[in-house]
């Protein structure tokens, strides 16, 4: 499995790359963002909802779950942190499967609700605003995706 890594020195830049992500994301994308208390998941979710096209202002949905936005394509951004204890089906697959994006905080706590094919992004703090983004594709359209945004030659 491939990791591509990015390093980001102030919030701005972590902001850039996930608008750029969010311009290449297609239907039925899933995004596993993965990293600390205040590593910037968030942060990172606001960039992706942006390059979707989304108006309205994204915040955690850490109390709802899930929240429902509008753009070129739905965007259902999920924070299942509170699902820990719980094992029951939510019916995550409506999301999966429902012709837009969806951006998972914490999906360790679903991990086998998950679809087969995901990209995980890892944020790691490596100062007060510098990080290190780990981006790991499972499946051959997140590689595809993973090379896009690196600006790595895309061959087949």
């Amino acid at each position: 499995m491939s990791v591509y890594k990015i390093k980001t020195t102030k919030p701005e830049e972590t902001h850039e790359i996930a608008k750029k992500l969010g311009y290449l994301l297609h239907e039925n994308d899933v995004i596993l963002l993965e990293g600390d208390l205040g590593a910037g998941k968030t942060t990172f979710s606001k960039g992706i909802g942006l390059g979707l096209g989304v108006k309205r202002t994204i915040n955690s949905p850490t109390f709802t779950i899930i929240k429902e936005y509008k753009g070129r394509l739905p965007f259902y951004h999920m924070d299942v942190y509170r699902l820990e204890d719980q094992f029951e089906d939510f019916g995550f697959d409506e999301y999966f499967y429902g012709g837009g994006v969806t951006v998972v905080e914490w999906a360790q706590f679903i991990e086998e609700q998950l679809p087969e094919e995901y990209l995980t992004i890892h944020i790691q703090t490596i100062g007060e605003q510098e990080r290190n983004i780990q981006l790991i594709p499972h499946g051959k359209r997140y590689e595809q995706l993973c090379k896009e945004l690196t600006n790595e030659s895309i061959s087949d």
